[in-house]
């Protein structure tokens, strides 16, 4: 009985010792509409102070209209003094309207700058989002921010003509030097 009770003890001061090991709350933002102007957008979010421990999955929604196919290149960063101020971006991702993944995101740098880039072929009209998730690391302000970029896929047609012109300037250079 003493023993039990003991333990009980010890297990419920050591959990009030350090609640950031038990209580992590996602503290992100609820999913942001990106307006896209010519086909890129900027995004990021912003956390108060005094959520360390806490983590963040940010969704921005984006959608690709027209026939053409899109190709999506993405990118993400967070700056700060050192790696134990500010925030950790921990994924990337490129999700459809249907939650279905079409691509994971790339670390190119951690520490106190975390870069991160994700990109997407030939997307077509529908819905989208970018996930970032994160944890923040202190008990400061923190924030991200990214950008993102459509470009249209190249028609067939277009790699045609392109072929049939570097063909003719060969002929012509070919038959420029016969001469």
């Amino acid at each position: 009985m003493k023993k039990s009770l003991l333990a009980a003890v010890v297990l419920a001061s050591a959990s009030f010792g350090a609640p950031s090991a038990w209580a992590q709350n996602d503290v992100g933002s609820p999913p942001q509409a990106l307006d896209l102007v010519d086909n890129a957008s900027f995004f990021g979010d912003s956390f108060d102070a005094g959520n360390s421990g806490n983590t963040f999955a940010d969704r921005f929604t984006f959608t690709v209209t027209g026939t053409i196919g899109q190709n999506l290149d993405a990118i993400v960063a967070s700056i700060s003094r050192d790696r134990n101020i500010g925030l950790d971006i921990t994924g990337l991702w490129l999700f459809n309207g249907n939650d279905t993944l079409l691509s994971q995101g790339t670390s190119l740098q951690s520490g106190a700058t975390d870069v991160w880039s994700v990109a997407g072929g030939n997307l077509s009209a529908g819905d989208y989002y970018i996930r970032v998730n994160g944890t923040i690391v202190s008990d400061d302000g923190a924030s991200f921010g990214g950008a993102m970029m459509l470009v249209p896929v190249p028609e067939p047609e277009a790699y045609g003509m392109m072929l049939g012109g570097l063909g003719i300037l060969g002929f012509l250079a070919r038959r420029r030097k016969a001469k």
